[in-house]
């Protein structure tokens, strides 16, 4: 059993995140830890934000991510605002810069409490997403669930914002699809090498979006920053909004909203809230927690 370290029970629009304090040592936070803390129903969540010392010059942390399967996420958008809430917390600043598997993110913590993050710029190639065979326009990819001559669902854009995405885009409620049903059969097509993050969005007003996701190594998730993000650039790419959206976020409870912007240095700026819920000490070897005295989970 290791030493414990301190970590916070967070959301971001409903997307649970852990996020452990793992900076000033050398051990990490591991896949059965993950695991373990999963299987708690007060510590359920989607991803955890393992926050690290820094590796590089002019960052102020390393980030690993890792799903409730134990696996590593390359991004998180929704984890990431609520690292900048808690070190806005504990340090007073409100700009940061986060170093991840996928790259560098800035973030920072507005004075009404929402918090953008710029996620980076998308990737389009078939072998960078990646897919498995070569498509020459991702934005639209022969895939879909459902018979031949009347698919359930049909034609997504892929792309990466870090991690592999697919957006389904439909002209029905998001809620009349199964995507419980669906979600695990198309993570995991042989399209997807590296299985994918699956998205329903349909497109309600020039500037608005609705959807629902699927979360690679997650499942059928509450919120998806990232997926916000693949939505929006997916919608401007294909001629349905512009570059400037709000997605609609249909499975938060309350349902929530996030602004992004797919700036015209290529760059995603996603904004949206956090949220404190409780906090305590992880066993980052184990999984093994206690809940702060104060706290009532």
């Amino acid at each position: 059993m290791s030493e414990r370290a301190p970590f916070a029970k967070m959301n971001g629009l409903g997307n649970k995140i852990l996020v452990v304090d793992m900076r000033g040592r050398k051990d990490r936070v591991t896949p059965a830890a993950a695991i373990a803390l999963d299987r708690d129903a007060a510590t359920k969540f989607d991803q955890i934000m393992a926050v690290y010392d820094p590796k590089a010059d002019g960052t102020d942390a390393w980030i690993d991510i890792l799903n409730c399967d134990g696996t590593m996420a390359q991004a998180c958008g929704n984890g990431t605002r609520c690292v900048v809430q808690a070190l806005a917390a504990e340090t007073g600043r409100h700009a940061f810069t986060f170093h991840t598997i996928a790259g560098i993110l800035n973030a920072e913590e507005h004075e009404n409490g929402l918090i953008s993050v710029d996620m980076g710029q998308p990737v389009f190639d078939w072998d960078k997403i990646p897919l498995a065979e070569e498509f020459y326009d991702t934005s639209r990819i022969e895939l879909q669930i459902g018979p031949i001559d009347d698919p359930v669902l049909h034609s997504p854009s892929a792309m990466s914002m870090g991690n592999p995405h697919a957006v389904f885009w439909v002209d029905r409620d998001v809620w009349s699809y199964d995507l419980e049903k669906f979600g695990p059969l198309l993570e995991n097509h042989p399209i997807f090498p590296e299985r994918c993050n699956i998205t329903i969005a349909q497109v309600t007003s020039p500037t608005d979006i609705t959807t629902r996701t699927w979360e690679r190594g997650a499942g059928l998730t509450l919120a998806c920053g990232s997926a916000a993000c693949a939505t929006a650039v997916s919608a401007a790419r294909t001629g349905r909004t512009g570059r400037k959206v709000t997605i609609h976020v249909a499975s938060a409870n309350p349902p929530g909203v996030l602004e992004l912007e797919w700036r015209p240095d290529n760059h995603v700026v996603m904004t949206g809230p956090a949220e404190w819920e409780w906090s305590g000490m992880v066993d980052p070897a184990t999984g093994a927690w206690s809940a702060d005295e104060a706290v009532a989970v």
